[in-house]
């Protein structure tokens, strides 16, 4: 992110002041099809700085929203139409579509977590990211046609070993993924994704077809981005919080301004490929860096609530416990040494833990009601217990006080 003497100031989107901006402005037909754009410096005045929130409600037909942005209305309908037809095209050329949900943690002004809930995407939400999309992989062919150094964002295929285990678990539902799966289409993941939504199979799946999917990086290479099913795809949207979007800006810039000389080009291609390496990497160690604050902030809302009970499913089984994901979000280990009533093992091929004697199976997606056992805000860890282990304890610790008395 630019310093926030810039992100706040001038490259905010201040309602009723002029801002400069690099625009990328497409013509689209009926089918959501990009028939023409144009790559320029423009000048974007500000008439109403608007939240999620209030467009989310202006389209969900409220009379308040409706009456105080009646003058937007018809442009805010016409965008949710133009989205629905981006993303259906999208879906029809086989871009894969995870729905994993979200997580918002409420602090305090002390930073102490109030509250934990699951983020919910509005429409408004998908019509930006649409629109975002569209301009990527716009600007991104633009650059390939033109065959200047860019920043590209590329996914590879899917690893082939991880897509045979998947293969082995989905044909047990009675679907398959035929074919070389070395060079598998999209398409076939995004069908396999779209059969189990609703189904108990859906979060087992969803995970597993996540896990077989490559890590998407920077390269100078035009390579496509297979998630997306698209063969042109940059990152171009977001340049005060993504080192890669304000590079591309400025080869953009100076290709517009007739500045992209053979000493310019030169420049870049010495340089891209580092920048690409380095972009990837921070990447994921600010990704890491995301993960481990959730962790935190997680467990010092949970250190509190030790003894309560919740329902969630489970997200993950291995060797040494399964972790069930609550309601809220939040997520916690059911070691097995919690587990008294029989001894399990782990499945790797269908990733279930199986009692050995009464042959109970624990799998991913199966709901489970536990009791929060331990909390370790020191470790970012929580420990849960089956609630049916925490009330047999209970029994025990009853009788034993009856049996005193």
């Amino acid at each position: 992110m630019l310093p926030e003497e810039l992100s706040n100031g001038i490259c905010s989107l201040n309602q009723g002041e002029d801002r400069l901006a690099l625009s990328c402005i497409m013509d689209l037909d009926r089918m959501g099809r990009v028939t023409g754009y144009e790559i320029r410096e423009t000048v974007v005045r500000i008439d109403r700085r608007m939240t999620y929130k209030a467009v989310d409600a202006v389209l969900a037909g409220d009379k308040n929203a409706l009456a105080e942005h009646a003058e937007f209305v018809p442009m805010f309908k016409l965008m949710e139409e133009l989205s629905k037809k981006i993303r259906k095209r999208r879906s029809e050329r086989g871009a894969v579509d995870f729905e994993f949900p979200e997580t918002v943690i409420e602090l305090d002004g002390d930073g102490t977590p109030i509250d934990v809930h699951p983020y919910e995407r509005g429409v408004s939400s998908r019509i930006i990211e649409d629109f975002m999309l569209s301009a990527n992989e716009t600007v991104a062919r633009d650059a390939c046609d033109a065959e200047i150094p860019f920043v590209y964002r590329v996914h590879d295929f899917p690893n082939a070993d991880k897509l045979e285990s998947l293969k082995h678990v989905v044909s047990g539902f009675g679907l398959d993924l035929r074919g070389d799966l070395s060079q598998i289409h999209p398409q076939m993941i995004a069908d396999l994704v779209r059969k189990v939504q609703g189904t108990p199979q859906e979060l087992l799946v969803s995970t597993l077809t996540l896990r077989s999917m490559q890590q998407a990086i920077y390269d100078t290479e035009c390579s496509g981005h297979f998630g997306l099913a698209a063969p042109y795809y940059c990152h171009y949207t977001s340049p005060i919080r993504r080192y890669p979007d304000l590079q591309s800006h400025r080869i953009l810039k100076e290709r517009i301004h007739g500045k992209l000389s053979a000493k310019r080009k030169s420049h870049y291609e010495a340089i891209l490929s580092g920048i690409c390496q380095v972009s990837s990497k921070n990447e994921r160690r600010a990704e890491g860096a995301e993960r481990e604050v959730e962790r935190i902030k997680k467990a010092e809302y949970m250190e509190h609530r030790i003894g309560e009970e919740f329902t969630g499913h489970i997200s993950g089984v291995t060797g040494w416990g399964l972790y069930v994901e609550l309601e809220n979000g939040i997520e916690g280990l059911v070691p097995v040494r919690l587990m008294k009533d029989d001894h399990y093992d782990f499945v790797e091929e269908t990733y279930e833990l199986v009692g050995r004697s009464k042959n109970r199976h624990f799998c991913l997606g199966d709901p489970m009601r536990i009791s929060v056992y331990a909390v370790d805000p020191a470790l970012h860890t929580i420990d849960f217990i089956p609630v049916e282990e925490e009330e047999k304890k209970r029994g025990k610790a009853r009788r034993k006080k009856a049996h005193r008395k």
